[in-house]
C-alpha cells in the first residue's frame, strides 16, 4: 500500500540588498548587537566603553555577523536620559572606526532620531534601525538622503522608551498580528514613498515592544504573514521577554530559547536576526537554510561513493 507524500511549500522571502550584498533564505543575515550604553536589559551587551565596543565589534565580525547593529540608548524606560547629542558622541565613533576596519560589513544605527541619523552620514551606514515606528517623520526622509536602507517597526503606538503596560489588541486572538501587518504594510509604504528602495526596507513585528508575551508569541507563529508582505523580515528575539517569560528565566539564561525562537521563524521566511549570540545564531540559521533547502551543505560525503 503506498501512501501519498505531499510537496513541501515553504515561503520564498523578499531578498534585502545593503552594500552590494544580497541576504535572502539561502544566505540568512546575522545582525550583531553593539550598544555604547552601561544599562542594557541583557549584561552582554553593555559597551559604554569604547575599548569594550570594539572588541565586541571585531568579536561578532569574527564569530559571523553581516551587519553590526550600533546603539547608543536603552530600548526601556529604566536608565538614564540620553540627548541627541550624547547619543551621536556614543555612536559615532563606534560606527567610523568600524566603517574603516571593515568596509564590506554592513553598519546598522540603531536610532529613531533623524538628527543622529544625520550626524551618522560620514561613517557610511547601511541601515537606519527605527525600533519606534516612525516616531520621527523625517527619519525615513534621512535615511533615503544617506541612501539607506530603513527598519520599518511596530509598538502598538507608544512612543520610544516606554514599556507596554495593559496593551490589548481586542477580543480576536489574531488582532496583534492584523494590527502589526497593516502597521507594517504603510510602514514600508511610507519608506517607499521617502525614496527608500524596496529591497532595503526590512520590516520587522518588532516583538516585546507594545506587546504581551502572549502577542509575541502569536506574531513568532505568523511570521509567514509578515513575510507575505513582500519585504525582507527582521525578527529580533534574542533573549527577550516572552523568551524569559515563556521559561521563567533571566536574561543570562535565555540562549537556548532565543535559537529555538529563531529556529522557527527562519522557518517561517524572516531573513534577517538581531542577535546577541553571534556564532550560535549563526549556525542556527544557516542550519536552517540548509534544511530547508535553500542552503547547499557545506560537506555532502556520507554515504557517497568514492573512488578508491
Amino acid at each position: 500500500m503506498s501512501h501519498p507524500v505531499a510537496d513541501l511549500t515553504l515561503v520564498q522571502p523578499a531578498p534585502l540588498v545593503l552594500r552590494g550584498r544580497v541576504f535572502d533564505a539561502g544566505r540568512p543575515a546575522v545582525m550583531a548587537i553593539v550598544n555604547r550604553t552601561d544599562d542594557s536589559f541583557f549584561s552582554g551587551s553593555r559597551h559604554a566603553d569604547f575599548d569594550s565596543a570594539m572588541r565586541a565589534l571585531d568579536e561578532a565580525v569574527e564569530q559571523g555577523a553581516d551587519i553590526v547593529d550600533v546603539g547608543g540608548v536603552r530600548a526601556g524606560q529604566e536608565g538614564e536620559p540620553v540627548s541627541a547629542a550624547q547619543e551621536i558622541d556614543r555612536v559615532l565613533p563606534v560606527l567610523e572606526r568600524a566603517r574603516a576596519a571593515y568596509p564590506d560589513v554592513v553598519l546598522s544605527l540603531d536610532t529613531w532620531r533623524s538628527e543622529v541619523a544625520r550626524a551618522a552620514a560620514p561613517a557610511g551606514v547601511d541601515l537606519v534601525n527605527d525600533t519606534w515606528a516612525g516616531h520621527d517623520p523625517e527619519l525615513v526622509g534621512v535615511a533615503a538622503e544617506l541612501g539607506a536602507g530603513v527598519v520599518v517597526s511596530h509598538t502598538g503606538g507608544l512612543p520610544p522608551r516606554t514599556d507596554p503596560v495593559d496593551v490589548s489588541y481586542g477580543p480576536d486572538p489574531l488582532g496583534v498580528v492584523r494590527d502589526v501587518v497593516a502597521t507594517l504594510a504603510r510602514g514600508a509604504e511610507a519608506a517607499l514613498a521617502a525614496g527608500v528602495p524596496p529591497e532595503r526596507i526590512l520590516v520587522d513585528p518588532t516583538l516585546d515592544f507594545g506587546k504581551t508575551t502572549a502577542h509575541s508569541l502569536q506574531l513568532l507563529r505568523h511570521t509567514s504573514d509578515v513575510v507575505a508582505l513582500g519585504f525582507p523580515v527582521l525578527q529580533a528575539v534574542s533573549r527577550k521577554d516572552f523568551v524569559g517569560e515563556s521559561l521563567d528565566l533571566t536574561a543570562d539564561e535565555r540562549l537556548e530559547g532565543s535559537l529555538a525562537a529563531t529556529a522557527v521563524a527562519a522557518w517561517l521566511g524572516a531573513t534577517v536576526f538581531r542577535a546577541h549570540d553571534v556564532r550560535a545564531t549563526r549556525r542556527t540559521v544557516d542550519m536552517v537554510a540548509t534544511i530547508r533547502g535553500d542552503r547547499a551543505p557545506r560537506l555532502a560525503v556520507r554515504g557517497v561513493h568514492r573512488e578508491p
